[in-house]
């Protein structure tokens, strides 16, 4: 194998964030199994909460991807005060907006799931659901913010821990409080929106203590020895490039609630067989953030050195391993599509909606691993207004309207739904490869 040491480190760095992001997500799929016990409308209403959730998440995730970006940069150039100073800045900035966030969610969540699409079989478990998510998700917060710059600075391994352990306390609690087992209260929809919590909780007491480990590059300790504070020019740069995600994200979640909205609009039934395709979706977005992560610790500290055919090596090594991964998943998806929903449902008719959700995602998956690779590497150097304006294009406009003109005028239901997502990750799939290809990445600065 050419290039032995790169593929070594690349696998390194990338395997903490890969298992990391499939136990999440495998874990939201555990989660939503324990649901359905409940009926379809119980997997419905969980559901209809997840893009305003999502939405109110938004802010938080574009603040990580710059952290991440900012502090992998600034390992390589051996600025290590500006790496702390990265961290400490866009934590306070993090603490601040979510308590405004969560402030708005409290007292709006009626009206933000009525326009979410809720009705009289889901509104009420929805709001349940949503109000203990959001109230507490100042541990999510903190757990996020915390492993984002970890991973900047390619400690995957504290963020890997840190969820896998979140999500085994997180099904444990499931078990206990959704049916009331072992002695526990019978909770339901509150059940699994504890369960949720209680792994935050442990997660962020786990993030929070990897930065008084002595081996951590990112030291509470440093923090306090060098006194360092959070800077105007920190804000400045985490603003720059988490703004543009921002906007980024909030477009693609505009897109993807008008999809929603289109598949509740198809029935309860349909839109609980849409949601459980989009818990298996996530396992190629859990695979492919964990190649992006690598990427971006990766190719970010290679340009921070002023290595620019180490950073394209382990960018297009990143991919090759993604491709791998996409092709894996694919088959196992067309082997086991039926027998995975039948982990959910008992009516026939959904699960015949499922063999043709999966049916989809088979093809998905290997759009959607390579694309998000690409934006990872691209935003890592700094190229943040390309794929800013590749994702409102595809999402926001090519997935919406491709989406509504099948469903709504070509009356083709669930497969016009999927026909929609499809779209999108194609579309998105050209514009993030062409961008790649054409090197201009690679002389950008942050």
């Amino acid at each position: 194998m050419k290039n032995k040491e790169y593929w070594l480190k690349a696998i390194k760095i990338a395997w903490p964030s890969v298992l990391e992001s499939f136990f999440l997500a495998l874990a939201v799929i555990i989660d939503t199994i324990m649901v359905s016990r409940l009926g379809p409308s119980a997997v419905a209403a969980v559901g209809l909460t997840n893009q305003p959730k999502f939405i109110g998440l938004t802010a938080f995730f574009s603040i990580n991807v710059a952290i991440s970006a900012i502090v992998a940069r600034r390992k390589g150039q051996g600025k290590r005060k500006e790496a702390h100073e990265t961290l400490l800045t866009g934590f306070i900035l993090s603490v601040i907006l979510c308590i405004i966030i969560t402030s708005i969610f409290l007292f709006k969540s009626d009206k933000i799931l009525e326009l979410a699409g809720s009705n009289p079989d889901t509104h009420v478990k929805s709001k349940e659901y949503l109000d203990i998510i959001m109230g507490f998700s100042i541990f999510s917060v903190i757990s996020m913010c915390i492993n984002a710059a970890q991973r900047g600075c390619g400690n995957t391994k504290i963020a890997f821990y840190t969820n896998l352990i979140s999500s085994l306390v997180n099904v444990v609690f499931n078990y206990l409080l959704i049916e009331g087992n072992l002695g526990a209260p019978r909770l339901e929809i509150k059940g699994a929106a504890i369960a949720t919590i209680l792994g935050t909780v442990v997660a962020s007491i786990i993030s929070f203590s990897s930065l008084f480990s002595k081996k951590s590059y990112l030291s509470a300790h440093f923090i306090i020895e060098k006194k360092i504070k959070a800077k105007a020019r920190s804000l400045i740069t985490i603003t720059k490039i988490g703004l543009n995600m921002f906007v980024e994200n909030i477009f693609m979640r505009v897109g993807f609630l008008a999809t929603a909205l289109l598949a509740a609009g198809l029935g309860t039934d349909e839109f609980a067989a849409y949601n459980v395709g989009l818990n298996y979706l996530s396992l190629g977005f859990a695979f492919a953030d964990g190649m992006q992560v690598a990427s971006v610790a990766l190719t970010g500290e290679s340009l921070g050195e002023g290595n620019k055919e180490k950073a394209l090596l382990y960018s297009s090594i990143c991919q090759r391993i993604g491709l791998i991964i996409s092709i894996v998943l694919s088959t196992f998806l067309f082997i086991f599509g039926k027998d995975l929903f039948k982990l959910y449902f008992k009516e026939e008719h959904i699960i015949e909606y499922g063999v043709i959700i999966c049916r989809f995602i088979m093809i998905i998956v290997l759009l959607q691993i390579s694309q998000i690779i690409y934006g990872g590497t691209l935003r890592a150097a700094g190229d943040i207004k390309y794929t800013l304006f590749s994702t409102i294009l595809a999402v926001t406009f090519i997935r919406t309207i491709v989406t509504y003109i099948l469903v709504k005028i070509m009356g083709l239901g669930i497969v016009g739904i999927w026909l929609g997502i499809l779209s999108d990750q194609f579309s998105r799939f050209v514009f993030l490869s062409l961008r790649y290809r054409s090197k201009k990445w690679l002389d950008m600065k942050i």
